[in-house]
């Protein structure tokens, strides 16, 4: 049992050490050797968990997905409604890329390597489009405005996002000048030409 916890915790740290070499230098910039040094682990531990870089970056993803995932399930729990739901997730998601290095290299290897990784934004896009078809159906959304639309926004918003916080643009994470609360501001300013009533 407790070999078992180690291996687990010397996997755990191999992908933390990957993560951060990922997010620093990308898929292809990434080094298992700088993995293995960051991780204090040998290299045979590394490819033991891990048998190739396409396997420690799958695994990244895969972490970056899960806490996208959470702060989704939180969003659509906290009961508001469907259009203020997609600006909080937004803004969750872009608070989320500040402070969590394996997001971030999730977004950017799925960004790098898109015929091999599963898009990061696989793990909440459907639930921005099925809360801007809700919002639509429920008249909360102008006719003319398509969810694909706002949905693609949506994308684009979290794509700038990444870019800025990924080259030291903003304040610290959850600040009044952090890239989070911008794209707060940001979504006041398109709601205001879109909510066809409150949200």
């Amino acid at each position: 049992m407790r070999q078992q916890e180690r291996a687990l915790r010397t996997r755990a740290r191999i992908v933390r050490a990957a993560a951060l070499e990922m997010d620093r230098r990308g898929y292809e910039g990434a080094r298992l050797s700088r993995v293995s040094q960051a991780a204090d682990a040998s290299m045979g531990a590394v490819t033991f968990h891990f048998p190739t870089k396409k396997a420690l970056a799958e695994a990244v993803r895969e972490e970056g997905a899960a806490s996208a995932a959470a702060v989704v399930d939180r969003t659509l729990s906290a009961g508001a409604s469907r259009l203020r739901a997609v600006v909080d997730l937004t803004v969750a998601l872009a608070s989320l890329l500040e402070q969590d290095v394996a997001a971030r290299a999730a977004a950017r290897v799925a960004r790098e390597q898109p015929d091999v990784m599963e898009q990061w934004s696989g793990s909440w896009l459907p639930a921005v489009l099925d809360l801007l078809g809700r919002a639509r159906a429920e008249g909360q959304l102008r006719p003319e405005h398509r969810p694909e639309t706002l949905a693609a926004l949506v994308v684009y918003l979290l794509a700038g996002a990444e870019s800025e916080i990924r080259t030291g643009g903003g304040a610290p994470a959850g600040g009044a000048g952090s890239v989070a609360g911008r794209l707060e501001q940001i979504w006041r300013l398109v709601l205001r030409g879109a909510a066809a009533g409150d949200f």
